[in-house]
């Protein structure tokens, strides 16, 4: 006896789901890292932040970049994507993308989300990804390798 199929809607619903998060790579002249400081986490980020319901990854990219540093950039190549599993009250996977938001000068106007940043700073490359924590540490090492290489590449 065959099965018949699930109605659209009881089908979706079905469906494994996921958090999403976009991030921007800016650099300066000299290759530094634009990272900022959150004031609700412990360790620093890349501008960036959670995706909206209905919202395009690259459009939340330049949205979020646009309201947390005051930088109007398009989204370029999606450098890197990072899963991250579920953990502690988190009870769905999390997959983080990074997009090429280019390079500014390093005297560029950046105007801090007051609500939700502390400060700003451009780090060179290695610093700048010891400054993450060891979990999202891989999200800015895959995208400066993608930068480099023309390839997105996916990081766990």
């Amino acid at each position: 006896m065959s099965q018949q199929p699930l109605p659209p809607e009881q089908w979706f619903a079905s469906l494994p789901t996921a958090y999403l998060s976009s991030f921007g790579l800016i650099t300066d002249e000299s290759g530094r890292v634009l990272l900022v400081d959150p004031n609700y986490r412990e360790h620093w980020t890349l501008p960036g932040g959670v995706v909206e319901d209905g919202e395009a990854p690259h459009l939340a990219c330049e949205r979020e970049v646009a309201e947390e540093v005051g930088l109007v950039r398009t989204a370029g190549p999606l450098l890197s994507i990072q899963w991250s599993a579920p953990m502690g009250v988190r009870p769905k996977p999390f997959l983080a993308f990074v997009f090429d938001c280019g390079t500014v000068a390093a005297d560029c106007a950046i105007t801090l989300q007051k609500e939700e940043l502390d400060g700003y700073a451009f780090v060179d490359p290695g610093e700048a990804v010891g400054m993450l924590p060891e979990a999202l540490a891989p999200r800015l090492s895959g995208a400066l390798r993608a930068r480099e290489t023309g390839s997105t590449l996916y990081v766990t």
